[in-house]
């Protein structure tokens, strides 16, 4: 099976500091991958490489057997849908007016089932018109993650499985709304969609994630199943930390983290 999205030997140079270093990914539609890694592993950058938001310094980036860097921005939109870390909106929009952004070139009354839909996923229904900029940070997430589903909904239904990019989408939402953000994406790839999510929280991660790439200071460190990719040793070695690793009654590993240095030596 062709896979949605390929990078080759993907680096990228800025200054003389290469924050991604030669990175090779796969991933194929239904599958969702998680990247983890330190601050400054250059996780962000790679999702925009892989997004097409960014151009690369060398190597290459293929959706659906395609150089990325050769389709057009609406052409690319019906293809990929990517939800940034910081999306700043200060006009007064409603929240329905910015999921229906999504929508193209549909009709009023499909925009209107679209919007419908998006919001019901999300659990905004009763704000649909209320103006984005008085909504909470975590609420305002949510509504942008609608959009991206709406957008992620048209391109599919004329270009089949599509490519959902996520970068750190659960960091201003509460529990309940990470877990519930995070098993939409696990359901839109369970649907067909490739989903490519960036993570803070291992736990959320091994979670619901297919496969674990952890990155450590641009360079690939580990491309793998969870049960694989994340260890004590490994966590111990690139986040500094000493953990536990106990597992769910369904096999499902998560991490108890340890103390990092002794309570005596603490101010």
């Amino acid at each position: 099976m062709n896979p949605i999205l390929e990078a080759r030997s993907v680096s990228k140079i800025v200054g003389g500091a290469t924050l991604v270093d030669a990175i090779d990914l796969r991933i194929s539609a239904g599958e969702m991958i998680a990247i983890v890694g330190p601050n400054g592993a250059g996780k962000s950058t790679l999702l925009r490489l892989l997004s097409g938001d960014l151009r690369r310094t060398s190597g290459r980036v293929e959706l659906k057997q395609h150089d990325i860097e050769t389709y057009a921005p609406r052409q690319l939109a019906y293809h990929r849908a990517v939800l940034s870390q910081h999306v700043n909106v200060t006009f007064p929009f409603s929240v329905a007016e910015i999921v229906a952004m999504g929508t193209g070139d549909n009709s009023r009354a499909a925009t209107a089932r679209l919007v419908e839909a998006a919001l019901h996923e999300v659990g905004l229904e009763r704000f649909s018109d209320r103006q984005l900029p008085t909504l909470s940070g975590g609420e305002q997430q949510r509504a942008h993650f609608a959009r991206v589903l709406v957008q992620l909904t048209c391109g599919e239904a004329l270009h089949g499985p599509g490519l959902l990019l996520l970068d750190e989408p659960t960091s201003s939402l509460d529990m309940r709304h990470q877990i519930d953000l995070v098993e939409t994406a696990k359901l839109r790839a369970r649907n067909g969609t490739a989903v490519i999510a960036v993570l803070h929280d291992l736990n959320l991660a091994m979670r619901f994630a297919d496969r674990i790439v952890l990155l450590h200071q641009g360079h690939l460190a580990i491309d793998g199943g969870r049960t694989d990719a994340i260890t004590a040793e490994t966590i111990q070695r690139i986040f500094e930390v000493d953990v536990t690793v106990e597992y769910t009654n369904h096999g499902v590993p998560f991490l108890l983290p340890q103390t990092m240095r002794p309570v005596s030596a603490r101010p």
